[in-house]
């Protein structure tokens, strides 16, 4: 069922998946609907990694801003396609290590922004924007970036989990490069997608997705590589584009809440051959 409407607020879609309220289920978190919980477990029939992986993201997110913050000393963060607050956001983690630091959530998903927003009431040092993150030019121009982030500053700019939510190669590759100009030497550029460990594994994964009715295209770690071609001058930061879990790996850092029951064994008893994982990168500005 299609949640009521009557033009005051935004239509939160019930009737459909939405890769943000997928997330949050595997994250164990509660803002999600039965057809979020529904499309997870039909991903997990194919490529039971899944949940693992996007928990290994999370965990991902956790290393790579205490790296920034701590030390790279980076004090501005554009968080793009932030998805559903939960544990370990963007500021939480930066603040711990730089308590000045700033950060600009951006999402165009209903219950993102609801949420946010709610988060961040009371927060002067970070805000949420509701834009396209395709559409950098406005998110960059907004008074509420303005506000927050000086680009003439080092800046991190976080593009985690979000590439297989953009179709269109020339549309993901422009979205980056502009961000990519915008930033001052110094600045960093962090990016993470699903990808298969072939094409047919990820044209495999693009068909089961499209019949789940999600917007959503795995790619290949060559295509990533060649989305990221037209970063000019980017330095990769050690050790350059790697399953996250392998990106600077810590046994001691936080844990994730628990997941539900259903996904547990896939949790417990992870798959011999896998088949897609999240891959990431992070690149220096010189």
């Amino acid at each position: 069922m299609t949640a009521p409407n009557d033009g005051s607020k935004p239509l939160i879609r019930q009737d459909l998946p939405t890769a943000a309220r997928m997330y949050d289920y595997c994250l164990g978190g509660k803002d999600n609907f039965p057809v979020d919980r529904a499309a997870v477990l039909a991903v997990h029939k194919q490529f039971p990694e899944g949940v693992t992986e996007a928990r290994n993201n999370r965990l991902f997110l956790y290393r790579l801003v205490r790296f920034l913050a701590r030390d790279a000393g980076i004090r501005q963060f554009l968080d793009m396609g932030s998805g559903l607050p939960t544990q370990a956001n963007v500021h939480q983690v930066a603040q711990q290590f730089q308590p000045d630091a700033h950060v600009v959530y951006v999402d165009n998903d209903p219950i993102v922004l609801a949420h946010g927003r709610a988060l961040l009431a009371d927060d002067r040092t970070t805000t949420v924007i509701a834009a396209d993150m395709t559409e950098p030019e406005r998110i960059l121009d907004d008074p509420e970036t303005a506000k927050l982030v000086d680009f003439s500053q080092p800046v991190a700019a976080l593009f985690l989990s979000i590439g297989h939510s953009i179709v269109d190669d020339a549309r993901l590759r422009s979205m980056l490069g502009t961000v990519w100009e915008a930033l001052a030497s110094g600045s960093y550029l962090a990016f993470s997608q699903v990808c298969g460990v072939d094409q047919a594994t990820v044209d495999e994964g693009n068909e089961m997705t499209r019949r789940l009715g999600l917007v959503w295209r795995n790619r290949t770690t060559a295509q990533v590589v060649e989305l990221m071609s037209g970063l000019t001058a980017a330095e990769p930061v050690e050790p350059g584009l790697v399953k996250v879990v392998d990106w600077r790996p810590d046994p001691d850092q936080p844990l994730l809440a628990h997941v539900d029951e259903p996904l547990r064994p896939y949790l417990e008893a992870p798959p011999e051959n896998q088949r897609s994982m999240e891959c990431g990168v992070v690149f220096r500005k010189p």
